[in-house]
């Protein structure tokens, strides 16, 4: 969203230009049984299905494809509200305000959104949410495959992405599938991969703050980890302007990180993070004038200091014992998007 920080390239491709928001959730059909006295009993949470038929998740996608294209259209975040959660619903909101406050008669660079030839891998879990990824290739952001995690969290629930990412054609690795086409979700705590997915978000915070003698995990080169570390360090030293970085997880409720299972043993891991980005003009100087996009997401007024608030949600690599490499954790594909900015 934000020219003037050189990272829009890692958060905005033209056209999706909102990624939206709502609550991490799935499906499930319940499985009734008799007790002795006759009573029938909901067992739906203990069964486990997967999580939607193959049509219902193609369904899904043309849904929100449809919802997004006309809350692009109009700067209209309320439009695709319905269909979103999570980090996407936070960046697709904020981009969304932004492009309402400064075009507040729509977006007249519009071009719709067409994703084909979808494929969706769907796990099979007890309880909620439910979720399944969808992979397609899109009409913007070049050949990169757009993945898509969907959750909801009940039957009569709409499903809403929740995880946005854009990755390489041959990126992805191969799931772990059974007889029927089901894939298995990886839970939060398993110590199989290189690292637990629910501690991702933190290794990754951790990571980015201090390299890697910071933290226990490790991550592969590459321009979501060492690249990115690198451009932040040049910019905290530019003459009359300091530049403070603080990185934090994102693990609750509509955050949680969502994986699933890889042939090595490994797993393909959804994830999100929170970042601020504070910069200091020294004593009669004054800090360098945001673009307007980063000016409509911006309360007080911007004197000496400016504190820009991101989400960014990732997609990782998350190596298995069986992986036959050395454990690096490989980040492989991450949008970030403005959602605040305070001036004082």
């Amino acid at each position: 969203m934000s020219r003037y920080l050189g990272l829009r390239r890692l958060h905005e491709v033209r056209g999706f230009g909102g990624f939206g928001r709502s609550a991490l959730i799935a499906a499930s059909v319940t499985a009734l049984s008799l007790t002795a006295s006759g009573c029938v009993v909901v067992h739906g949470e203990r069964e486990v299905l997967p999580a939607t038929t193959r049509a219902e998740a193609a369904t899904a996608l043309q849904e929100f494809t449809a919802a997004y294209n006309k809350a692009d259209k109009a700067y209209d975040s309320s439009l695709d509200a319905e269909y979103t959660t999570g980090a996407l619903a936070d960046i697709d909101s904020a981009r969304l305000t932004a492009g309402k406050a400064n075009s507040p008669d729509g977006n007249a660079r519009h071009a719709p959104l067409k994703l084909t030839d979808a494929k969706f891998t769907i796990p099979k879990k007890a309880g909620w949410p439910r979720w399944f990824l969808a992979d397609a290739a899109g009409n913007k952001g070049g050949d990169s495959r757009w993945l898509l995690v969907f959750t909801r969290s009940g039957q009569d629930e709409t499903w809403e992405a929740a995880y946005l990412t854009l990755v390489a054609p041959d990126a992805l690795p191969k799931f772990v599938v059974d007889e029927d086409g089901w894939a298995e979700a990886v839970p939060a705590n398993a110590a199989d991969p290189a690292v637990p997915p629910g501690e991702l978000s933190a290794a990754y915070a951790t990571y980015l703050k201090k390299g890697e003698d910071g933290g226990e995990a490790a991550f592969a080169e590459g321009p979501h980890t060492s690249a990115w570390r690198e451009l932040r360090t040049k910019k905290s030293v530019r003459p009359g302007l300091a530049t403070q970085y603080i990185d934090e997880p994102m693990t609750n409720g509509d955050y949680a990180p969502l994986a699933l299972r890889t042939e090595d043993g490994g797993a393909l891991v959804f994830f999100t993070t929170r970042h601020f980005e504070k910069q200091t003009a020294a004593a009669g100087a004054s800090v360098p004038t945001p673009n307007k996009d980063v000016l409509a997401l911006t309360t007080g007024e911007i004197r000496q200091t400016l504190t820009m608030e991101f989400v960014s949600n990732q997609v990782a690599l998350d190596p298995g014992d069986g992986g036959g490499g050395d454990g690096e954790v490989e980040i492989l594909g991450r949008i970030q998007g403005l959602t605040s900015a305070k001036g004082e």
